[in-house]
Formats: C-alpha cells, sequence, structure tokens
C-alpha cells in the first residue's frame, strides 16, 4: 500500500456480488489520472467462483482488489445490534470500513455496489474535506423530518425539522478522524438505543451521529437514477437494482450498467425475475437475525 494510492471500499454478499463487476469496470475505463486504486472488498459470503470472475476484471498494475471476511473486520467490543428489517447485513459493514485500510491511509471513499462510477473517481478522491470527519450528498429524503426516512426522534436529539440528512451510499471518510472520535462504536450505540426509531439502518446511526457536522457533496456524486441529468458523476440504483426485470429508474442508466458488464465475465447476463428480489428480502429478514445470533458464539 502506498499512501497516496486511491482507497475504496464496497461491501457485499454473493447476491448482490455481480454488481461489483459493473462498478470495479465503471471506475477503471473513467480514471485518467496516476494514482493506483486500492478496491477493498468486505466479503459477506461471496462464493470463489465469483471471487474469481471479480479478479479478472481490472487491470492489476492499475488497481488492486483487496478481500477481507464480513465477520472479520468489526472489533470485538462491538456488537451490532438486532435488526428485523429487510436489508442485507452488508449495510452495516460501511461503518467498520476504516478498520480494514492499512494504518497510513487517511481517507477512504465508500461505495454502495448499486453505483456506477461515469466520472474519474480521482475527482471525489482530491476534494478536501477541511474539518469534516465524512463528506456525503443530501438524500432523497432531505432532511430528518421526512416521514417514510429521515430522523423520527430528530426533537428528542434536539436536532431542527429542516436538518439536511445525507445518503450513506456514497462517503468520502477522514479515517483517522473518524477513528479518533470513535465513530463505529457511536453509531452502533445509537442504533440501540433508539431501535424503536430506526427505519434506514446504517443511514439513521450515521445521521444522529455526524448530524449537522458533514460536508456536503454535489448531488452528482451520488446521483439517484430515478432521476435525469446529463452528467452525473456517480450514478446510484437507489431502488430497484438493474439486474431485475422489475427495474423501474431511468433507462439510460440501465443501459450504462449493462454496457459495463458487457466486459466483463458476465457480459451475457439476463436480466432475473423481480420475483426473486422478493424473495431475497424475505431471506435478508430472517437471515440478519441469524447472524446476529451467532456472530459472536
Amino acid at each position: 500500500m502506498k499512501k497516496n494510492n486511491i482507497s475504496i471500499v464496497v461491501a457485499s454478499d454473493n447476491h448482490y456480488a455481480i454488481l461489483i463487476g459493473a462498478l470495479l469496470k465503471s471506475i477503471e475505463l473513467n480514471h485518467k489520472t496516476e494514482e493506483h486504486i486500492d478496491f477493498h472488498i468486505i466479503d459477506d459470503g461471496i462464493s470463489s467462483k465469483t471471487r474469481a470472475k471479480l479478479e479478472t476484471i481490472v487491470d492489476p498494475k492499475r488497481i488492486t482488489l483487496k478481500w477481507f471476511k464480513s465477520r472479520e473486520i468489526i472489533p470485538d467490543s462491538i456488537v451490532v445490534p438486532i435488526d428485523n428489517s429487510a436489508y442485507p447485513w452488508t449495510v452495516y459493514l460501511r461503518v467498520f470500513s476504516p478498520y480494514i485500510v492499512d494504518a497510513d491511509v487517511e481517507k477512504l471513499i465508500y461505495l454502495d455496489v448499486d453505483t456506477i462510477v461515469q466520472d474519474d473517481i480521482s475527482k471525489l478522491w482530491h476534494l478536501p474535506l477541511g474539518d469534516h470527519t465524512i463528506a456525503a450528498v443530501q438524500d432523497v429524503g432531505l432532511n430528518v423530518a421526512c416521514e417514510w426516512g429521515g430522523i423520527s426522534n430528530y426533537k428528542e436529539l434536539g436536532l431542527s425539522a429542516d436538518t439536511k440528512y445525507f445518503n450513506s451510499g456514497i462517503l468520502v471518510i477522514n479515517t483517522k478522524k473518524w477513528l479518533q472520535e470513535d465513530v463505529s462504536s457511536e453509531v452502533i450505540s445509537v442504533l440501540t438505543k433508539y431501535k424503536e426509531h430506526v427505519r434506514l439502518p446504517d443511514q439513521y446511526g450515521l445521521n444522529v451521529v455526524m448530524a449537522n457536522k458533514w460536508l456536503e457533496l454535489d448531488p452528482k456524486w451520488n446521483w439517484f437514477a430515478f432521476k435525469e441529468n446529463d452528467n452525473p458523476f456517480i450514478v446510484h440504483f437507489l431502488d430497484i437494482k438493474p439486474i431485475f426485470t422489475s427495474y423501474n429508474s431511468k433507462q439510460v442508466y440501465k443501459d450504462e450498467f449493462f454496457r459495463y458488464l458487457s466486459m466483463t465475465p458476465w457480459k451475457n447476463f439476463k436480466p432475473i425475475s423481480g420475483n426473486r428480489r422478493v424473495i431475497r428480502k424475505v431471506y435478508n429478514k430472517i437471515s440478519n437475525i441469524l447472524k446476529r445470533s451467532f456472530l459472536r458464539q
């Protein structure tokens, strides 16, 4: 690891690992500067076959893939609370991303795997954080008072209704400050203490801990795929992913996703039934409970 390398972190289970394929290729094709990229993958059950495919996608002289088992990155002192939502376990793993990069890494970019990068990632990397611990893009819910997301107990926490609320899918993190402030423990503590108010698990915790303390990025760095834009920097498939036949966001972004995917071992992939997505959500609800029950055994 060289200190000036660009550090990127993602997390995935095997079900959504195909998305990493398109993401990796989009990063490689649009990265024009000389910095080497260290691409960290938090592996929550990715098969050896899928891993082998991912290893073939990029030029190792430009991008190095680094693998980490999900069960090994959470400090022993932290216990992730039981969650009965349909969100996959992987949504929590971003909270621990600063623990996996090398000690000399002062910054990282966390990307949800349901994204594609349409501009040079080095531009995001070189944006100054100043004294902020994280930088992010305002969420589609806009503020903490959002009824379907947000922070339902914002008044109890002393926040005003117009306090901006960010999307946790793309984060630029000052790793030194994050670790010094013990942000991971703070987020988990919030999720445990205010469990009845949690709707979007990690995003709720991060927004409570970082309320009014995060740097707002240009929305193009986390452009939601259901909105039109001629030149988004990163496209985020917030809703139904393009690998499903029930995809319902802008067609142009789905086309871009498959353009990148066609340059990977998944070039002949065809969208799968949306019914499998529903089944997966049911599986996630059951799996989340079981994982938390056995994680510390």
